[in-house]
């Protein structure tokens, strides 16, 4: 027997659709009360349609040793052969040795059965955006799914973010052609504009660095490029999202509903505008409401902490460690990045995350030495040193599973969660940094908490696709007049 709670003692509609990434689908329960799904969110797994280009987005990398885990596609028999989803393994063993407990959600496994899945399913596909219908399905020949903390349901609202990479490469491994474009703006800023050439929607205007910059001004800038982003794309920009009550809000229907037409108005009559607060003092409010919030947490501190790192080579030094170690068919042709490899199993990334803390620790205890204590522009110099690179197996195997770390870390979002607090107010923007501009009555101070979620463990197969990528980017944006990113942990140049 088992403790695991299995989701069929719940019906399909007693979940709610909230949104879904590339590879899952999110509910929160709004059904009957229930000691096991009061207050929780059910996480699923996505599987492409047949004619979907990327089809390796959706596969997981299984961290159980080869021999364990063997999965039973019956229904009724076999339900504990399916290992818990890797996301709950992931966090529990690497995540959580790394990132604060209070800024995790909770994560537990949930069981769940083929006939309840495709019920779901058919329910939800009319609330789901056409071109997320037209390239995967819930897949309902899972037997496992992810039981987490419901961040945006309930009183009051909640924003997710997702910030992105936080800073720029450092030069050492960087080739010439790259060096001058990769170490002026960022890697964000730069694929947005590939994205922008293909008629995508991006957040042209916002750049990771200011986000990450720890600076009330950058941050303001930030946020105020991710609401103009969103209001302006329809909320089709995936940088934010916004829910009040654990439904997810967009610009066009919830900000701007329909008027109603005039008693006396002809049929044909224009619609009356809207009557609706100011763009200008919304944008305001969300920005007020937030940036007290990113002032006083640690998150993104640490997450860029992570990000550059784990980072230390770029997937440019990556690539060349690679190169010298496996040389190819011996006919000039490199190896793909990452062919051939398996993915590290959870004692290996166990050992893994031993490693790179001995590492920083050991680090970290050599530039205290050296200067009297760590002060401005320590992040650079921790990239310089932990871009010391020896050209060994075990070398190789640190900094690969180090790369699919980081990558981790830059594709995470962030759930702000503010309720109103009636006994205070909010501060304006002056009022918390002495240089806004929070003119007009102030709102209830909003009690806000900081979650980061969507740290899926990342596959050695995307390593080639990576690299074809960033060539890509690096290649479209030559020849553009360049954002200057600037990097707070590392001076001007």
């Amino acid at each position: 027997m088992t403790d695991t709670p299995h989701v069929a003692h719940t019906a399909p509609h007693d979940w709610k659709y909230i949104s879904e990434g590339g590879s899952t689908i999110v509910f929160s329960y709004a059904g009957p009360p229930h000691p096991q799904f009061d207050g929780t969110a059910l996480r699923l797994r996505k599987r492409p349609t047949p004619a979907h280009e990327d089809q390796e987005k959706y596969q997981q990398p299984q961290l159980a040793p080869a021999d364990e885990g063997r999965e039973n596609e019956d229904e009724d028999e076999g339900q504990e052969d399916e290992p818990d989803d890797p996301t709950i393994v992931f966090q529990r063993a690497v995540i959580e040795r790394l990132l604060p407990a209070e800024h995790l959600p909770r994560l537990d496994a949930v069981r769940v059965g083929r006939a309840w899945l495709a019920a779901l399913a058919r329910a939800t596909e009319p609330l789901r955006p056409p071109e997320r219908r037209a390239k995967d399905t819930i897949d309902v020949r899972r037997r496992k799914a992810v039981l987490a903390t419901d961040l945006v349901g309930g009183e009051g609202w909640a924003v997710e973010i997702k910030p992105k990479w936080g800073f720029l490469p450092a030069p050492t491994h960087l080739s010439p052609a790259t060096r001058p474009i990769k170490t002026r703006t960022c890697r964000f800023c730069m694929h947005a504009h590939l994205k922008s050439t293909q008629g995508e929607d991006v957040a042209l205007g916002y750049c990771p660095l200011d986000l990450f910059s720890g600076d009330a001004p950058r941050i303001r800038r930030a946020l105020r490029a991710l609401w103009d982003a969103w209001l302006g794309a329809g909320g089709a920009v995936n940088n934010l999202r916004v829910f009040v009550r654990g439904r997810m809000v967009k610009p066009t229907v919830d900000l701007f509903p329909p008027p109603a037409p005039a008693p006396d108005a002809p049929p044909d009559a224009p619609p009356a505008l809207p009557r609706t607060r100011p763009l200008d003092a919304l944008r305001d409010a969300f920005v007020g409401a937030l940036l007290p919030v990113l002032l006083r947490t640690r998150v993104l501190h640490t997450l860029g902490t992570l990000q550059r790192t784990l980072d230390a080579l770029d997937v440019e030094g990556l690539a060349a460690l690679w190169a010298a170690l496996r040389p190819g068919d011996g006919a000039g042709a490199a190896l793909e990045l990452g062919r051939g490899e398996r993915d590290p199993d959870i004692g290996e990334w166990a050992r893994f995350v031993d490693e790179y803390l001995a590492r920083r620790d050991a680090l970290a205890e050599e530039q205290l030495g050296k200067a009297g204590q760590v002060g401005e522009g320590e992040g650079e110099e921790e990239e310089e040193e932990e871009g010391r690179v020896h050209a060994t197996e075990e070398e190789l195997r640190f900094r690969l599973a180090a790369y699919l770390l980081s990558a981790s870390f830059k594709d995470c979002s962030l759930i702000l969660r503010l309720k109103p607090d009636p006994a205070s107010h909010a501060p304006t923007d002056e009022d918390e940094d002495g240089d806004g501009d929070g003119a007009g009555p102030r709102p209830a101070r909003q009690a806000g908490t900081v979650a980061v979620i969507d740290l899926d463990v990342k596959g050695v197969d995307r390593l080639a696709k990576w690299a074809a990528l960033d060539r890509a980017i690096v290649d479209a944006y030559r020849g553009v007049a360049p954002r200057d990113c600037q990097d707070a942990w590392r001076p001007a140049s």
